[in-house]
């Protein structure tokens, strides 16, 4: 079992990160997440199936599309998307995933972590990349702690969900 911020910290320890369900909407969460990851110093790919470029960036398709792959996917769709997004991600040899959730439903899906365990992908399920590190601030800690206290996010992560951190 680790820490949500133990996960957390390792998964925004890689270098090529791509966000799934970055809008033509900068006001998006998922825009949110992309823009704060690339100015923390990520290589950071946008993808939108609908988008050819979103927040000045080219969009990729799929993470499939990704050249030279990624090191991690931040999921910020819907929990339907997010299933076919985790099936990429399995296509695409991304060995780890963090399926977004705030204060709404999230990506979080069931069937999205099932998969990401039967294939050996680490899974983060819940919680925002904003809340932790070089990306977030006092709002995302904040409410990380009210999320954590209602338990709509983690506190722990099993280590099943996050095999990529061993225990110490």
């Amino acid at each position: 079992m680790s820490t949500l911020r133990q996960a957390a910290d390792e998964f925004l320890a890689q270098r090529r990160i791509a966000v799934a369900g970055v809008s033509r909407d900068a006001k998006q969460p998922a825009n949110l997440i992309y823009r704060r990851l690339r100015d923390s110093g990520h290589e950071v790919f946008a993808v939108n199936p609908n988008a050819e470029q979103v927040e000045g960036d080219r969009a990729y398709a799929a993470v499939t599309t990704i050249p030279g792959g990624v090191d991690g996917v931040v999921v910020v769709t819907t929990p339907e998307a997010a299933e076919g997004v985790v099936v990429d991600c399995v296509s695409a040899g991304v060995p780890r995933v963090w399926l977004h959730r705030g204060l709404g439903p999230g990506s979080v899906s069931e069937k999205a972590i099932a998969y990401c365990r039967e294939h050996g992908v680490s899974v983060i399920p819940g919680g925002c990349p904003n809340m932790f590190g070089a990306t977030s601030d006092r709002g995302h800690r904040c409410m990380r702690a009210m999320l954590q206290l209602t338990r709509k996010i983690p506190a722990s992560v099993p280590a099943a969900d996050y095999p990529c951190i061993r225990p110490s």
